[in-house]
């Protein structure tokens, strides 16, 4: 009964009550060779975002607005991981991949609003290293505590804003014919393709999503980044220089690979030739890229190995040496 009034509520007068989804491959001995891979990212992505959290929130000296952002990435990070391993995992182990039309519009929700929440959140790490460089005496005034939780609420805000716009109108469309997403999750693009109405305005609310959250972040981190080059060439010392390049170093890498997958997926136009290679670029933002951020922010960053060091001499009891 409850499932009925959500249909209705949705508009959704059709027969179609679940979707089925095609998964990574319809080869059995593919899926069981994939699960333990993917069981395995998805544990680790767990435990390295959640560590570098617990260290960020631990460790007095990353008490800076560089790792206050870094620590709610890992969060997303986490959820956005979480939205859709666990159910990709489960899938591998089925033979029928069937998913309830309630499920697949929260999936896509909570999806769309990680998704778009880290486009917003990386603008704000953008902006946030071009105050560092760009005016480093004014760094604390300028990047105060405030500020830096409201740039976070307004990530979060925005990604969650943008979400319920894509989602409503698509979840808002009647399915009566074929119920196959060609993905290994609830995603819009191939959900729409399946509606019997007009999907005009559905598409139009998800190109807009994209192009003003996410193209439109892309732009505001490249703005910053040219900002961030003037600031550099006017540094005379190259040691100066390449000291400022290294702070950007790892927040340059993270965006590259984000959006370079993320923006392929959503902007250009598809083909059946290219969902293949668009569940592959999915993979790549989805799953891979939680678990390559705490390593990418970690791996050269002194503090962090710093902070690891004085954590350990704790647990240890060992005196810690200055």
């Amino acid at each position: 009964m409850a499932t009925s009034k959500f249909m209705d509520w949705y508009g959704n007068y059709s027969s179609v009550t679940t979707f089925i989804l095609l998964g990574l491959s319809d080869e059995k001995e593919l899926q069981l060779i994939l699960f333990p891979i993917f069981l395995a990212t998805y544990l680790v992505t767990l435990i390295w975002n959640l560590s570098l959290i617990l260290l960020i929130r631990m460790d007095i000296h990353l008490h800076t607005p560089m790792y206050f952002f870094l620590s709610f990435l890992s969060f997303i990070d986490i959820c956005f991981a979480t939205s859709i391993s666990p159910r990709m995992l489960s899938d591998l182990l089925k033979k029928e991949k069937s998913i309830s039309f309630i499920a697949c519009a929260t999936q896509y929700f909570f999806v769309a609003w990680m998704a778009l929440a880290e486009c917003c959140l990386l603008a704000a790490m953008a902006y946030d290293r071009y105050v560092a460089i760009g005016h480093p005496l004014q760094y604390s005034t300028i990047m105060a505590p405030g500020l830096c939780r409201k740039m976070v609420a307004g990530a979060y805000v925005s990604g969650l804003i943008s979400s319920f716009t894509q989602t409503f109108p698509c979840f808002h469309l009647s399915y009566c014919g074929p119920n196959i997403i060609q993905h290994f999750f609830c995603d819009v693009p191939q959900i729409i393709s399946l509606s019997c109405s007009n999907p005009f305005i559905s598409r139009m609310t998800v190109l807009l999503v994209a192009t003003f959250v996410g193209l439109g972040s892309f732009l505001s981190i490249l703005f910053s980044y040219g900002f961030i080059v003037a600031s550099i060439l006017k540094i005379s010392s190259g040691k100066g220089s390449a000291k400022a390049f290294n702070t950007c170093a790892s927040h340059l890498a993270a965006v590259t690979l984000y959006y370079g997958t993320a923006l392929s997926v959503y902007l250009f136009p598809k083909s059946d030739q290219s969902m293949k290679q668009n569940k592959v670029l999915s993979v790549f933002y989805s799953i891979l890229i939680p678990l390559l951020n705490p390593l990418i922010y970690s791996l050269r960053n002194k503090e962090i190995k710093a902070a690891l060091k004085r954590l350990r001499k704790r647990t240890t009891g060992m005196p810690q040496l200055d």
